[in-house]
């Protein structure tokens, strides 16, 4: 898998899951929604981990900044 995350995507990324992570713990968000949202921040970490969003490969987006030959 080729890398096409960038550094503020992952940090995004990652926020996002931790708030709605809260949210759900908290039991400010509940039933449906809230397991929806749990897994998408489980989505979020592991894309965020590896560094590679199929969804960006589908759409051709590449937030990885370009290296310099």
């Amino acid at each position: 898998m080729k890398k096409n995350m960038g550094n503020s995507d992952k940090i995004i990324r990652i926020a996002l899951a931790l708030i709605f992570a809260v949210l759900y713990f908290t039991d400010t968000i509940t039933g449906t929604l809230g397991l929806v949202l749990v897994i998408l921040s489980g989505v979020f970490v592991l894309t965020s981990l590896v560094s590679f969003c199929p969804l960006y490969a589908i759409v051709g987006l590449n937030t990885c900044p370009a290296k310099k030959a």
